[in-house]
């Protein structure tokens, strides 16, 4: 074991099935994947900062916590962190907690993240996300692994592992100057890309088979996939990945009527391969312009519609997730009757 590697915690007996319980939920046998799976093994093994890329809905937190449970930190804690919900005005007091009387309201000591995970894992979800403030402070802890708590004048180490996960490319972020290359060189000393759904398409079976059972109602045999649902599965690109068939599934497992499920149940968009009812672009009788341009309709109110949902309504969020300067977007949005609402409404 190194030098800096935790002991094992007291509940070290808890390890195997805690272990089992993790990778048996990271199901698949597509090769693309079979290869993260291997990869993780590998990876436990290091103390090394983990950096996880992938589009949303492909399991970065899911692998982060494999991760976790695999190495010699799974007796301690693994703390999640939604970078994206960490303004500048708190992100001190999150990450490094604060001393009584440390400021107005700071009434009792208080622990922050980075103490709540020493000796384990912590997780930067959406890293991409961190202001320039943020990425300074998380700098210089991944550097010497100390801070300070707010209030106190005592420089404080921690031991702990940090994994950080992205679904947008970093590089370009650094290359344009949004995200400090330091920073991106400290967190991808090791780093896995998950491949997105439309990649492994022969898992879709077998994950959906996954899902049906886990969410079916207790004591209820659930529905069954009729051929034309198992197709309209198989045919669908899946923008937001292995989340977005959980939900379908779980949709068409409140619709179904008579132990099947139908395409119709799934509610996958119209005009998508093995869904019944009209395309997004009419029919045949229509100019060839005419049709082109109500596809480019359908997919950019579609694409936008997901986009806002996936960004929580935050529309700088979802700008740096299309790659698209605000205002653009912004015009786009309401081209197509969107807004922050629509992530609330769905």
């Amino acid at each position: 074991m190194a030098e800096n590697s935790p002991a094992m915690g007291s509940n070290d007996r808890e390890q195997g099935p805690r272990r089992a319980q993790v990778l048996d939920k990271l199901i698949g046998d597509a090769p693309s994947f079979v290869q993260v799976r291997d990869q993780l093994s590998r990876l436990s093994e290091s103390e090394a900062t983990v950096l996880i890329a992938g589009e949303t809905g492909t399991g970065k937190e899911l692998t982060a916590r494999a991760l976790h449970y695999l190495s010699s930190r799974a007796g301690f804690p693994f703390v999640a962190v939604n970078c994206a919900a960490l303004p500048d005005t708190l992100l001190e007091d999150e990450l490094f907690g604060h001393e009584r009387g440390a400021f107005t309201d700071a009434h009792a000591h208080r622990q922050g993240l980075l103490a709540q995970a020493d000796n384990g894992t912590i997780f930067l979800d959406e890293v991409e996300c961190l202001t320039p403030r943020a990425q300074g402070a998380l700098l210089r802890v991944l550097h010497d692994r100390t801070f300070r708590v707010l209030g106190s004048s005592i420089e404080r180490s921690v031991n702990v592992r940090f994994v950080a996960a992205t679904n947008v490319d970093l590089a370009d972020l650094v290359r344009r100057g949004v995200f400090r290359a330091d920073l991106f060189y400290r967190l991808r000393v090791l780093w896995l890309e998950l491949p997105p759904l439309r990649n492994r398409r022969d898992d879709i079976p077998l994950l959906s088979r996954h899902f049906l059972t886990k969410h079916a109602r207790r004591g209820r045999p659930g529905p069954a996939l009729t051929a034309a649902a198992s197709r309209a599965l198989l045919d669908f690109t899946w923008p937001g990945n292995v989340r977005e068939l959980e939900n379908a599934i779980i949709r068409a497992l409140h619709l179904a009527d008579d132990g099947v499920i139908e395409p119709g149940h799934l509610g996958l968009p119209a005009g998508s391969p093995g869904v019944t009812g009209s395309t997004a672009f009419g029919d045949g009788r229509l100019s060839l312009k005419e049709s082109k341009r109500r596809l480019v309709d359908a997919f950019e109110r579609e694409y936008l519609a997901r986009l806002i949902v996936e960004s929580g309504g935050n529309v700088t969020k979802a700008a740096l997730f299309a790659q698209k300067d605000r205002r653009e977007l912004g015009k786009l949005l309401k081209k197509h009757g969107l807004s922050a609402k629509t992530s609330r409404a769905s």
